[in-house]
């Protein structure tokens, strides 16, 4: 039996903005979109290794919501063993481009000094100014 993930409290939305926030803001919920954006398809294991420093219960948490909310869908295949892959759906795919703007516009304030830039980050020429 599969349980869908269920929130405690109703969500109090009140402009589109909030509504792009939560479906795609945070630490993980984009970083996972961005992964899955330059991998394509992911099978759960693959895809905590692209996430490092990330929990399974964290992993699991966001994997379900953005499942809910229609950006990934999850595919499994009735084999031995079991193989389940996660992959972005259309909605998923159309708010790449919006978080490659964000990025684009961060990276012309914020000055990454670390050397642990995450691969799928330079698809978003983080680097350029933005006028």
């Amino acid at each position: 039996m599969i349980f869908l993930y269920q929130p405690k409290l109703e969500k109090d939305i009140r402009c589109p903005l909030e509504y792009g926030l939560d479906l795609f803001g945070g630490k993980w919920k984009s970083r996972i979109i961005c992964v899955l954006a330059e991998q394509k398809v992911l099978r759960y294991s693959i895809l905590r290794r692209e996430m490092t420093n990330i929990t399974d219960a964290v992993l699991a948490s966001a994997l379900k919501e953005l499942i809910a909310d229609g950006i990934i869908q999850r595919r499994q295949y009735n084999e031995i063993p079991l193989r389940v892959e996660y992959s972005l759906t259309q909605k998923g795919l159309s708010v790449v481009p919006i978080l490659r703007g964000i990025c684009r516009w961060a990276g012309a304030y914020h000055k990454n000094t670390g050397t642990a830039t995450l691969p799928q980050c330079k698809k978003c020429d983080y680097g350029e100014k933005t006028e």
